[in-house]
């Protein structure tokens, strides 16, 4: 399957995802109400978007410019790829 170009689909699935998100994040709160499990839906979010712009613009931008990715599969493969090229040498 190739890439996603219809910007219209693109947004959709953005919007779709966006929904998604919330709905686990409010269902995951309005179970379980409290201060410390909204704080760590807020640290857990945070991390793991921080994560995934590493993953994509900082190695892309700072770490191996050659780099280009495809998805979180495709940067765990690199990112094994190349530690094996390291234990190597």
């Amino acid at each position: 399957m190739g890439d996603i170009k219809n910007r219209k689909l693109l947004y959709l699935k953005a919007v779709l995802f966006l929904v998604a998100g919330t709905l686990a994040a409010s269902t995951l709160v309005w179970n379980h109400p409290s201060l410390l499990v909204v704080l760590l839906l807020v640290v857990t979010v945070w991390c793991f978007a921080r994560a995934y712009y590493f993953a994509f613009y900082v190695v892309q931008h700072y770490v191996d410019p050659s780099y280009r990715f495809a998805g979180l599969i495709d940067f765990a493969r690199y990112a094994v790829k190349r530690r094996r090229v390291r234990n190597h040498e």
